[in-house]
């Protein structure tokens, strides 16, 4: 089971969102009958099977087990993930964020996170497919500024930073260099988070 998977099919999406099968989906962290399900989020066993089979036939669940009891056969069936983001496309068109974009724009930080989320996911289950780690690198921390002028003192030395790293390591005429995407971003708080 992935920690996270991204679903890039809008027809997967519909699905995954409905929200019997999302409670479905949260059942099935462990295998799971459709019988013990249907006792657990008080369906009919017929009821649950169908929306089983359309998330299996998604791939948003997957055969664990099977056990046959006299003549039936009982499918224990898991989740494939633990947790699942939606890739923005099926949710309507994305824009592309510009290489000159504003970098100081909600609007352009949210474009940046989306294609994120989109190239890693395809990423992550290209890797998944060939039971390969993916080799990637997230930083995350949190700063308090004193000032709105030692934030953009520290946006443009962060910048400059960026840049030399770059220009040190980058070299466009490797044999065997991999290109990489960097992305650094800023944002507040929520007022809801609690540090």
């Amino acid at each position: 089971m992935q920690d996270i998977e991204v679903i890039a099919d809008p027809a997967a999406a519909v699905v995954a969102l409905d929200p019997v099968r999302a409670r479905l989906l949260a059942e099935l962290r462990e295998p799971a009958s459709a019988a013990t399900l249907a006792a657990r989020v008080g369906l009919t066993r017929q009821k649950v099977n169908y929306h089983l089979r359309q998330l299996e036939a998604h791939g948003l669940v997957e055969v664990a087990e099977t056990r046959v009891w006299g003549g039936l056969t009982e499918r224990l069936l898991v989740a494939t993930a633990a947790g699942y983001v939606v890739a923005p496309e099926p949710l309507g068109a994305e824009r592309a964020p510009a290489r000159d974009g504003n970098r100081l724009s909600a609007a352009y930080l949210i474009a940046l996170a989306a294609r994120v989320v989109r190239e890693v996911g395809a990423l992550a289950r290209r890797a998944a497919r060939a039971n390969r780690t993916l080799p990637v690198f997230a930083l995350d921390t949190e700063i308090r500024f004193a000032t709105p002028n030692d934030r953009a003192a520290f946006a443009d030395e962060l910048a400059t930073a960026v840049s030399g790293l770059a220009a040190k390591y980058h070299d466009e005429q490797a044999p065997d260099g991999r290109w990489q995407r960097l992305m650094v971003a800023a944002h507040p708080l929520p007022t809801n988070t609690t540090t």
